[in-house]
């Protein structure tokens, strides 16, 4: 199963499936510590049974319906405080792949995950491994919702709910779209093409340049997302003057 035979130079070339497992990346980190793997193998499952998001959220999926899989980089172009970076150009990859399915609906939410309107799509985790002054290893952790069409929140949604196929998607051939457009991304990021990147993830960001509410420590106010500075932070403009929000620092409320 899982033989997409990408249109790629090393992403999705090496697949190592598994029927099962607790979690890709920790499948991946083993990899790593075991051997010296190949830049781009991936480590996908069927079912996930500890699946984590950013900051040990749980990540909720059924088995064989949706894409559960980590992809291993050798990003050592880029310097610890560069890790968002990464993050733009696997996001970016994930966009390409989904937008001519569904639209101009679909965002990516700061920091790490893919939403149609108001409801996840997606999530993202990249756990890195520093060497010295740069990332040795990244592994990069992706789960899609693709054909799954019941969850327990009402905040998740799919690519079947949002553009349904009478047969649903076919999970190998949508997985080997996205190992094209990550890759192009990432190749992009490699040879030093920054702002493209920036400017198209801003393009594409959650609620950009829109004021809404948000949260920090518990207090509400009202502000608009005016961009991402180098190390990632999200800056939002409230009553004329700027603030800067790490992962967790601030949540995003509903109008």
């Amino acid at each position: 199963m899982y033989k997409i035979y990408p249109k790629t130079l090393f992403v999705g070339q090496i697949i190592k499936y598994l029927p099962s497992c607790q979690s890709t990346n920790d499948e991946a980190s083993i990899l790593i510590a075991q051997q010296d793997p190949a830049e781009g193998i991936l480590v996908v499952t069927d079912q996930q049974t500890a699946g984590r998001g950013q900051r040990g959220n749980v990540w909720e999926a059924k088995s064989a319906q949706n894409l559960t899989f980590s992809l291993i980089l050798k990003p050592s172009f880029l310097m610890p405080t560069e890790q968002f970076w990464l993050n733009m150009a696997i996001s970016l990859g994930i966009y390409d792949t989904l937008k001519p399915l569904i639209g101009n609906s679909l965002r990516i939410k700061w920091p790490n995950d893919i939403y149609v309107e108001d409801q996840k799509l997606g999530g993202i985790l990249i756990e890195n491994i520093l060497h010295g002054q740069g990332i040795a290893w990244s592994i990069i952790g992706i789960g899609l919702n693709v054909n799954q069409t019941e969850f327990s929140y009402p905040t998740a949604t799919s690519l079947q709910q949002q553009a349904p196929l009478p047969d649903n998607y076919d999970l190998p051939g949508l997985l080997r779209s996205l190992c094209e457009k990550i890759e192009q991304r990432y190749l992009q990021l490699r040879s030093g093409q920054r702002d493209t990147i920036k400017v198209d993830y801003l393009q594409t960001l959650f609620r950009y340049q829109e004021e809404h509410p948000f949260e920090s420590n518990g207090i509400r106010f009202r502000g608009t997302i005016i961009g991402i500075d180098a190390v990632g932070r999200l800056a939002i403009s409230e009553g004329g003057l700027i603030r800067y929000f790490a992962f967790k620092e601030v949540a995003f409320v509903n109008s």
